[in-house]
């Protein structure tokens, strides 16, 4: 098992700004390309990325943490071990995906490349 990179996802109402600041002001290439339904943006690293997205009645506001693995089914099996509940998987977009909430209610979820 093994930790490949991190997603830290952000819907709000800021999300223009945010984007408008890593794009503009930082530099940073924005690979999200617009496809009218979602509206936002995505800075991706080697393996790691940052997400930020509209609010909308289809995306709430929220922060979530994806952690990105080498095998989610390996991972979920790990977790289940030391008590936290797990909910999944959910296969979408090319992924197997577990999720969970952290302690301080945040959302997380661990996914890994369908093979």
């Amino acid at each position: 098992m093994k930790l490949l990179g991190y997603r830290h996802v952000t819907v709000s109402e800021e999300s223009e700004q945010m984007v408008d600041f890593f794009e503009n002001k930082l530099g940073l290439a924005n690979s999200w390309i617009e496809t009218g339904k979602y509206s936002g943006g995505v800075f991706k690293s080697e393996n790691s990325w940052l997400e930020f997205w509209s609010k909308s009645e289809d995306m709430p506001e929220m922060t979530m943490l994806q952690l990105i693995v080498d095998d989610a089914d390996e991972f979920a099996d790990r977790i289940k071990t030391s008590g936290v509940e797990l909910y999944g998987p959910v296969e979408e977009r090319g992924e197997k995906i577990y999720s969970m909430t952290a302690p301080n209610r945040m959302p997380v979820t661990i996914q890994s490349s369908i093979k």
